[in-house]
Formats: structure tokens, C-alpha cells, sequence
């Protein structure tokens, strides 16, 4: 391996400094894009779409568990995928692998959800196996042929409004998924964004302090009221230094 110089700590820090100007403005070029999408059009989302469910038949809307945004991912796990029906596609489970804590997601008014052809039995077992506790459904019609998901893998962004009426906000494929997994990531795909004071967001968007409405993911008392994130009671969780931000 032709590897790099061997060289001090003042000069591995000089070299560090210079590449951490690059790193920063890569930063804010990640949120610049994002504010471009919280901008992007919306599309309705006309058709009724179904799915199965651990506990039955639902709908796209039910897919939203109450919230107003939902992150959708189409994970290969079906008949014809390799490794069918012990296992479900590789790369789609190194994914599934990268996921944080859904309770963080929930914070922000916001569901993940997985979506495949496998029956509801199979996905169960697939699930078991490998400790994945994200919601589920199984594809009975044509909603992954309709949202560019029917022939390789994809995250789709959607959000409900006052009416429950859906739109289709964003859509994520092929590398741009390998970022994919943490909170942050996530939400800097929806409509709403991480939903911070600093985010430059149009006006009326729901918006929280930065660190405010941060919590162990078994101490989010009320995940979708935005104002219990800035009550006392959550700023005493966090420490002194979280509440003067």
C-alpha cells in the first residue's frame, strides 16, 4: 500500500485544519440542499393504495401511524431475490442495519416505515431473526411500480395535511439510500426538515430550539407536541447546558 507521510502532530493538525474547511462546506452545502427540498412541489397522491399489515389491511394513510410525515423504504424481500425465503436482499439489510432508534424519528412528527412483496409471515421471521422492530407492510398493488420502487430499491418522502390529504414530497435512490439511516439524514429528506430554529425554512414551519427537544429514546413523553420539548421538565433531562442554547 503506497500510504500517506509520516509527520508530527503540528503538522497531521495543520493538515487537518485545511481539510476540515472543505468538510465545513460540504456541511453547509448538505443544508442548502435540504432547504431546497423543504421548497421542492408536492405531488397529491391521488390513488388509494393498500397494504398488509401485521394486524390486517391498511391504507398509505395508516402507514403515517397518526403522524404527518412518512418515510417509506422499498426493501427487496420477495420470490426471485437471492436468498428467498430464508433471507431477504444484502444490501437492503446492511440498511435496515444502519437505522437509529425510531423514537428520535417520532420526535419530529415522523414515521419510518419498510415496504416489500413478502407476505406478512415471512417478513415476521425475517424480522425476528434479525432484530429489526421497523414497521413492516406488505405491497398488494401497484404503489411500487407508481413511486419508482417496483425494479430496484428506494426511499419515498410523503406528508399529510390537516385533511389527510397525502402529497409525495421527495424521493431518494440508489447511493443517495447508502447515506441513509440516521435521524438526521431522515428528516433532512422530508418536507418539514429537522424542524430547528436554525434551518432556513419557509415561514410558518414548525420550529424548535437546536438540542431542546433531544431525549433518551425511552423518554419521549409526548413524541408529536413540539411545546414538550421546550417545558422545563424535558430542558431538566438534558442539563444545563442544553437549556441555555
Amino acid at each position: 500500500m503506497n500510504m500517506p507521510p509520516i509527520v508530527s502532530p503540528q503538522e497531521w493538525e495543520a493538515a487537518r485544519d485545511e481539510l476540515l474547511v472543505k468538510e465545513k462546506e460540504l456541511t453547509r452545502a448538505r443544508d442548502a440542499l435540504a432547504a431546497e427540498r423543504r421548497r421542492m412541489p408536492r405531488m397529491a397522491v391521488e390513488k388509494d393504495y393498500a397494504f398488509d399489515g401485521s394486524a390486517g389491511r391498511v391504507s398509505l394513510l395508516d402507514l403515517f401511524e397518526g403522524r404527518r410525515q412518512l418515510v417509506v423504504y422499498r426493501f427487496f424481500f420477495e420470490p426471485g431475490v437471492a436468498g428467498w425465503p430464508e433471507s431477504g436482499c444484502r444490501g437492503c439489510s446492511f440498511m435496515a442495519d444502519q437505522v437509529a432508534h425510531l423514537a428520535h424519528l417520532n420526535a419530529r412528527d415522523t414515521t419510518l416505515a419498510y415496504v416489500s412483496r413478502a407476505p406478512q409471515a415471512d417478513i415476521e421471521r425475517w424480522k425476528a431473526r434479525m432484530g429489526w422492530e421497523i414497521p413492516w407492510y406488505t405491497i398488494t398493488d401497484d404503489f411500487d411500480a407508481d413511486f419508482g420502487v417496483d425494479e430496484w430499491h428506494g426511499t419515498n418522502a410523503f406528508f399529510r395535511d390537516d385533511d389527510d390529504r397525502i402529497f409525495r414530497t421527495y424521493f431518494i435512490d440508489k447511493r443517495g439510500d447508502e447515506a441513509l439511516g440516521s435521524a438526521w439524514s431522515y428528516l433532512d429528506m422530508t418536507a418539514l426538515g429537522r424542524q430547528e430554529e436554525w434551518e432556513d425554512s419557509p415561514e410558518g414551519y414548525p420550529q424548535t430550539p437546536p438540542y431542546g427537544w433531544w431525549n433518551l429514546h425511552d423518554e419521549y413523553a409526548e413524541a408529536t407536541v413540539f411545546e414538550a420539548a421546550l417545558s422545563d421538565a424535558a430542558a431538566s433531562q438534558r442539563g444545563s447546558r442544553s437549556r441555555r442554547s
